[in-house]
Formats: structure tokens, C-alpha cells, sequence
């Protein structure tokens, strides 16, 4: 009973101490892309999620080598630990809603508004920390604690030799997380910040869903002997990983610069080509010349990559990460093209006829 309990409320300390960690160490100040609704003037950011998951990561080793915890902890209350990721994030949820009605959303009632969320932007602690961001670095720094208990399971359950796929995924998957942290000033410029609205979708998806379900490979890997993944897998998924890291991480540095720098050429030979008219701006050349989401197609590629990297392809439930980027971000591609056809108008048009393709150039 005492082993439930206290996996139920190890994630409320440790999204309290993530919290705590971020306020206490130093940040990069920066402005956003996004406006504040009521001053019109650039949303400043906190930054500091490379320190946070350096810090959080090294109390995990602390705990592990001074045998204050066992190694695979989280992954041996990964159910209790998930309910109380679930409650709390239901909690928080209310908490983001409740007290925002007239401020967005649909306007109608508590119900209506509970998923989607009714704030664009929420801040707290006198503007020190950004909810929405927060949130993100909470999803991301859990989900890298999870990794690295899960994958402890599986090495002291098996050993090394039968543990390599499980080892390329954990470090494929701590350098997605890394890097989303150490470029988080970029990610100011995405969909998920300037569109989505803080509400149950975005914080029980920080809290309990991204955390937990995108090792769901690891779930199903974890507690099973595995054999020596051979060289030609790995380094099939080792590629795939990377090609759709390529095109991810391009593509959104190449928006973030055209937006900070629009003279200066990506990489130093991408030169920004835009259509522009009515004061707006949009970029056709480079990755976005390849298809007009084509970070969606990166993401897909990494997740695949990740679930090739566990050496279980017969697996459905490790095949669920892809699929769910697949259900994720076709409905969102529809929403952000509705979104700017209303936006841009002719200009929008213009671009659809020059970059035809959604997601998959030549099939899509």
C-alpha cells in the first residue's frame, strides 16, 4: 500500500521540483513570436530547459548510486505513478480553465471549454514562468526520467548483450528530448504556441500523456528478453531516426530564422524565398519548398525510427508512437491549412499552387 501511495505522488514532487529547479536557475530572457492579448507587445520567455533536465538527470544517478532509490523505480510504480500523473493533470486542468471564462475558448460553459482550454497564454509567479512552456519542459524532462528507468529495468532484468535495441532507442529518444530542450527558443515559433489554448488537451497531455505514452515502445520491451539487434537494423533505424530529425529540426530553424533574420540565407546557402503581400510573409523556399508541413513528415520518421531501434517489429504496441503522430498531425495539418486559407486569402493560394504537397512530396 505504502509502494502505491508513494508512486502515485512521485510525479506531483517531481513536476514541483521541476517547477523549483526552473525558477532557481539561470534563463535566457527572450521575446517570443507571440503578442500579449491585452498590451499587444512580444510575450518574454524564461528559458532554461538544457539545466533543468541536466539537473533532474543527475538527481536520478545521485538516487541510483547512493541507493536511495533502485535504478528502475519509476518503471516498478509506472502504474500508480501514470494514475497520479492523470489526477493531477485533470486538477491543473480545471485550474487553467476555471477561472478564464469571457478570455476564449467557446465561450459557452466549463464543459465546452475544458478540453480545448479557454487562455491562450497563461503565466505565473509574476511573469517568471510561461505555462504553456512549462508544461512542454515538465512532458519532456519526465519522459527522459521514465526512459532511463525503463531502460535500467531492462538491463538488470537481462544484461547488455541482450539489451541493444533497448540502449540505440534510449539514446536515440535522450537526444530528441535533449535537442527539443536545447532549441526550445524556436519552438516559440511553432503551431502548438501561437494556436493551441491552455486547457485539458495541453496539460493532462504534458502531464500524464507525453511522459508516458511516447515510450510506449519501452513499455512493451522492457520486461521482455530481447536479442542482439543486428548492425543492419540498427543502422536502419539509427537513419530513419536521423533523416526525420533532419527534416524536423531544419525546416523549424529555417521558419525561426526567416522570422528573426528574413535576409539571412539558412546554412549559409538556402536563400529565403517568400510570397508576400498585405503585410504577410510566406517562405517557399528550402524545406518548405518539399511540402508545406513537412516537419510533420520528420516527426512521423523519427518516431518510426525509434520503434525500428527496439528490434520488435511484430509488436502493435510499439508501432502505437508513430501511429498516434500519424493521427495527431493529419488533423492538425487540415486545422492550420483552414486557419491560414483564412489568413493569407489569395496570397494562401498562390502558395498552395507553388508547394502542393501537404506532408509527403509526390504522395501527399
Amino acid at each position: 500500500m505504502a509502494g502505491l501511495f508513494a508512486g502515485f505522488f512521485a510525479p506531483w514532487l517531481i513536476y514541483a521540483l521541476i517547477l523549483l529547479v526552473h525558477l532557481i536557475l539561470p534563463a535566457r530572457q527572450v521575446a517570443g513570436y507571440v503578442h500579449d492579448e491585452n498590451t499587444g507587445e512580444l510575450l518574454r520567455y524564461r528559458l532554461n530547459g538544457p539545466l533543468v533536465l541536466v539537473a533532474l538527470v543527475g538527481l536520478w544517478f545521485g538516487a541510483g548510486y547512493s541507493r536511495l532509490l533502485p535504478w528502475d523505480w519509476l518503471y516498478t510504480h509506472r502504474w500508480p505513478s501514470l494514475a497520479g500523473s492523470c489526477v493531477l493533470g485533470l486538477i491543473i486542468s480545471a485550474a487553467a480553465v476555471l477561472p478564464f471564462k469571457g478570455h476564449g475558448g467557446h465561450g459557452r460553459s466549463f464543459r465546452a471549454d475544458f478540453y480545448p482550454g479557454r487562455a491562450l497564454n497563461i503565466s505565473i509567479f509574476r511573469g517568471r514562468v510561461d505555462v504553456k512552456m512549462y508544461l512542454y519542459l515538465v512532458g519532456a524532462v519526465m519522459l527522459g526520467l521514465n526512459i532511463l528507468a525503463f531502460t535500467a529495468h531492462h538491463l538488470l532484468l537481462f544484461g547488455t548483450p541482450s539489451s541493444t535495441g533497448v540502449l540505440v532507442y534510449a539514446g536515440l529518444f535522450f537526444w530528441f528530448i535533449a535537442d527539443y530542450l536545447v532549441f526550445e527558443r524556436v519552438h516559440l515559433y511553432t503551431y502548438d504556441i501561437f494556436a493551441e489554448r491552455v486547457g485539458f488537451k495541453l496539460v493532462w497531455g504534458c502531464f500524464a500523456f507525453y511522459p508516458y505514452f511516447y515510450l510506449v515502445g519501452l513499455w512493451a520491451a522492457s520486461g521482455v528478453a530481447g536479442s542482439p539487434l543486428p548492425v543492419w537494423q540498427a543502422v536502419t533505424a539509427v537513419c530513419v531516426f536521423y533523416a526525420g530529425w533532419m527534416l524536423s529540426r531544419g525546416a523549424n530553424m529555417q521558419k525561426y530564422y526567416f522570422k528573426t533574420m528574413p535576409d539571412r540565407a539558412f546554412l549559409g546557402i538556402i536563400q529565403p524565398r517568400a510570397l508576400r503581400g498585405n503585410g504577410h510573409a510566406l517562405l517557399y523556399s528550402g524545406f518548405w519548398r518539399v511540402a508545406r508541413h513537412v516537419n510533420y513528415l520528420g516527426e512521423i520518421l523519427m518516431a518510426t525510427g525509434l520503434t525500428l531501434a527496439l528490434g520488435i517489429p511484430g509488436s502493435l504496441i510499439a508501432w502505437l508512437y508513430p501511429l498516434y503522430y500519424i493521427v495527431l498531425l493529419v488533423p492538425r495539418e487540415r486545422a492550420d491549412e483552414r486557419r491560414c486559407a483564412a489568413k493569407y486569402g489569395e496570397l494562401w493560394k498562390e502558395y498552395v499552387r507553388r508547394v502542393p504537397h501537404r506532408i509527403i512530396p509526390g504522395l501527399y
